[in-house]
């Protein structure tokens, strides 16, 4: 290991001596690539990778990256700006070097230092990040850039490659050499000294592979003990809508030093330690109880102490929402890191994973059943219990027992009403304590009339087709936790602005509507409501007829991808729900409705529905419709039947609403004029 070690002290020591050999490393302009304005194999890209190379070597303890990218369009030039994460005390980014090739082949090189942008958190990992901007980027550019990450001797890694990005992907070579000892058929060479422990203690037994990879690629193995896999004509990652989280899509390669053999010994033992863990951080120590006794009283059902401990730990500032303090602004404020569910008490503070753990003391000093759950992200992936890691499990929830019902709930989610779930955590898979132990365990999914939105219009219409009005909002569920949520970050100007941009889409051409104000924003355990004005024109105004649009508001029936003949992946549409309409139109006076839509309802069986309802009264028409899905995920196999019943609604929606106009009174004959004579003048 010394002579490694030398060894890159040297390479070092001579990059910095001379900077020629810097250039030496890249590739030389390619006239065709230079000249490039598309890219045939990716129509429309505004950028594509021509090479990616990522080279990890563990007994060298260090990884490589290399890019290689032109720009097509003014945004492609985004890829000038490299972010490079890294794990703060574990690794070290160096030997960044990075130029950029004009289409006339001037060169201009990196010479800025990059910046350090500060920590963040993943787990109980410190993440850095070091950013650089490649100088002088125009469309047609080549960009180039390389650097190292490195770790110390007594450090072991394992590459996780990215195989698929957000651009068209030409050629990409991956290369993997791990300790020698372990060889590519997973199985240590027990003759030699290794000895390789995990962050637990555990021998380390076995090197294993979780590949995700396009058709027809293989990983392959060398003589040496390497793996690589080389890939060309790699797809961008798709943007369709309502897509599932990406990230359980996409192609990578994952590998990973196990004290396991199989998943099932891994999930087994590594359970135990985190569910030990979670059990140390929850402690209900004296400062805890002490802290419950003033909150709660002795008369309180098991049921009111609950909810009096979710008001108080939902009430401490959730830094995931605010600003997490830097470590020089604890020092002076005197904090620490949280180790214990009394340092968060104590801090009035703590992470969205803090409070929860926080929540599940508190419980269970009142003498409550409370246990913790830890789920992935439904934002962020899925659990895979083949992918042997317990650092997929992201979200943290309690589950309390009370008699023989159990409720989920969701404390670190900041304004997430008493028995709710942010849909992030909902129908999400992951690990869960009991009296038995620790299991699989699935959240429950969201009941379509724990979530919706009411619009309630009154508007005047004149002869015209001006409008004017008053729209009330009224939000439960996953919206009005949205909106509370966007309040946290943001002030009321920036709010109100948000919301006004969100409604632009759901309104007919002409219509402006502004929110006045917002009543119950910060009270999570009602329903949220926004007060919006309207103004503007509305429809087509003809001699005869006002013409306007059936249904005042749009619906999802307009989503996008209904379009799609086949759908390949799941439709993933986050929770379930319903919106519902109810418009009343003050017609300008003379005005007679002499068409509308019809009372209509479609349904899709077990899934969803929609109705639309009128009623006509004097000087006035009410229009009323719902759109109530009672899914949030659909398979691949139901598209058509999902597809079928949007197109429905869709033709459902262009109904108009067709006003008569009486034609305008005919004037008044003018008197006949008398003109007075003067005196002495007439005949």
């Amino acid at each position: 290991m010394r002579k490694s070690f030398f060894l890159f002290s040297a390479v070092l020591t001579l990059a910095a001596v001379s900077p020629a050999l810097v250039y030496a490393q890249f590739q030389p302009p390619n006239p065709d690539e230079l000249k490039m304005t598309s890219d045939p194999k990716a129509p429309g890209a505004d950028a594509v990778y021509f090479n990616i190379e990522e080279i990890a070597n563990d007994p060298m303890h260090y990884q490589s990256y290399y890019m290689r990218i032109k720009v097509l369009t003014e945004k492609g030039k985004e890829l000038a700006t490299v972010e490079l994460p890294y794990l703060r005390g574990n690794m070290k980014v160096s030997d960044i070097k990075g130029r950029t090739i004009h289409s006339d082949g001037t060169i201009y090189p990196l010479t800025v230092k990059p910046e350090d942008m500060g920590v963040s958190r993943i787990g109980e990992l410190q993440v850095g990040k070091k950013v650089f901007t490649l100088p002088n980027v125009e469309v047609g550019s080549i960009l180039e850039y390389r650097y190292d990450l490195r770790y110390d001797d007594n450090e072991f890694s394992s590459p996780q490659w990215e195989i698929q990005r957000r651009y068209f992907v030409h050629a990409a070579h991956y290369s993997f050499t791990p300790f020698k000892e372990f060889m590519p058929d997973g199985t240590p060479d027990r003759g030699t000294s290794i000895f390789l422990t995990d962050s637990r203690g555990r021998e380390v037994h076995s090197l294993i592979w979780w590949p995700r990879l396009p058709p027809g690629v293989v990983i392959k193995t060398s003589m040496s003990g390497s793996y690589s896999v080389d890939v060309t004509d790699v797809p961008p990652i798709p943007d369709e809508e309502w897509m599932p989280p990406i990230q359980s899509l996409l192609y990578k390669l994952n590998f990973y030093y196990s004290f396991a053999r199989d998943p099932s010994d891994y999930w087994v033992s590594e359970s135990k330690f985190w569910s030990k863990d979670v059990d140390k951080f929850a402690e209900p120590s004296r400062a805890i109880k002490a802290a419950v006794d003033g909150l709660i009283s002795p008369g309180d059902s098991d049921l009111d102490k609950a909810k009096k401990l979710y008001a108080a730990v939902e009430a401490l500032d959730n830094t995931d929402y605010s600003r997490k303090k830097s470590e020089t602004e604890m020092k002076q404020l005197k904090m620490k890191e949280a180790r214990h569910a009394e340092d968060t008490w104590a801090q009035k503070s703590g992470s969205s994973e803090d409070i929860a753990m926080l929540y599940l003391a508190m419980l269970r000093a009142a003498g409550l059943t409370a246990y913790a759950v830890k789920v992935v992200d439904r934002d962020r992936g899925t659990f895979d219990p083949t992918y042997q890691s317990l650092d997929q499990l992201d979200s943290t929830l309690v589950v309390l027992t009370i008699g023989d019902k159990q409720t989920i709930l969701d404390p670190g989610e900041k304004m997430c009403p008493f028995g709710g779930l942010n849909w992030r955590h909902s129908e999400a898979r992951g690990r869960a304590q009991s009296s038995q132990g620790v299991s699989v365990a699935t959240t429950p999914g969201q009941i379509y009339k724990q979530n919706s939105v009411k619009r309630v219009a009154d508007l005047t219409l004149d002869a015209h087709g001006g409008i004017t009005g008053r729209v009330s909002i009224l939000m439960s569920g996953q919206s009005a936790l949205s909106w509370r949520q966007i309040a946290l970050r943001n002030d009321d100007a920036e709010l109100k602005k948000r919301f006004d941009h969100d409604l632009e889409s759901l309104l007919p051409e002409g219509v402006e509507a502004h929110v006045d104000h917002f009543l119950a924003v910060d009270q999570p355990e009602q329903s949220l409501m926004a007060i919006v004005q309207v103004t503007g024109s509305l429809g087509t105004v003809t001699a005869k007829r006002i013409l306007l649009p059936g249904l005042f508001f749009a619906t999802r029936g307009h989503a996008p991808f209904v379009n799609e003949e086949k759908r390949l992946e799941p439709v993933d549409m986050h929770y379930a729900d319903v919106i519902s309409d109810d418009v009343t139109y003050h017609l300008p006076a003379g005005a007679a409705v002499e068409g509308g839509p019809q009372d209509t309802s479609v349904t899709w069986p077990a899934h969803a529905f929609f109705v639309i309802k009128s009623k006509t009264g004097p000087d006035q028409i009410e229009i009323g419709n719902s759109l109530a899905r009672g899914f949030s995920i659909a398979k691949p196999e139901e598209y058509q039947d999902l597809r079928g019943f949007y197109q429905k609604v869709d033709a459902a929606e262009q109904a108009q609403l067709v006003l008569a106009i009486a034609p305008a009174a005919s004037p008044t004959p003018a008197s006949p004029e008398i003109q007075l004579v003067p005196a002495g003048k007439g005949n």
